[in-house]
């Protein structure tokens, strides 16, 4: 794939979601497939997927959430939602080799969602039917932009900016 056919494709419509706690830190899932992606192995990031066809944004939040976390609605109160769409691109090489989305999208357009978790962790079951996350942790979130892959760092700084006065 040359980088002008990766330019013109779509990008994935997603939801991301920064799930807080009462003491403001945020949840980190540690990724199962960051050597596939082509990442560190200790690359982390928060919960966040597609958005169905017909799925609205804030229920693709909850379902995504539930799906990675093992958190349902009635655990979370959701704070904010992000005023802005914010799109990322994956690197060319991703894109071209199909590990990502089978080469169909060049990165994702994202809807970010604070929610403040109401639960205990033990309520947290990242043995999920599919999945993403070999382990978790809180931590602060300035803390999570340094966690994420390089790609999307800016994309995470700006979700922090977005709902620092919140956490």
């Amino acid at each position: 794939m040359t980088p002008e056919e990766i330019a013109a494709l779509p990008y994935r419509p997603c939801v991301g979601v920064v799930l807080a706690n009462a003491d403001g830190k945020v949840f980190a899932g540690q990724r199962i497939d960051a050597k596939d992606l082509g990442t560190d192995a200790t690359a982390w990031q928060m919960p966040q997927g597609g958005i169905d066809k017909g799925e609205a944004a804030r229920d693709a939040a909850l379902r995504e959430l539930w799906e990675e976390t093992g958190v349902g609605p009635d655990l979370v109160e959701i704070e904010a939602e992000h005023p802005d769409t914010l799109r990322y691109d994956l690197p060319d090489e991703l894109v071209a080799s199909g590990k990502v989305w089978k080469g169909r999208f060049r990165g994702q357009e994202q809807r970010w969602f604070l929610m403040r978790f109401k639960g205990s962790d033990d309520q947290i079951d990242i043995a999920t039917e599919h999945p993403e996350f070999s382990t978790w942790t809180w931590i602060d979130p300035d803390e999570m932009v340094d966690r994420i892959v390089p790609f999307k760092r800016a994309i995470y700084r700006a979700v922090m900016d977005g709902f620092r006065a919140q956490l």
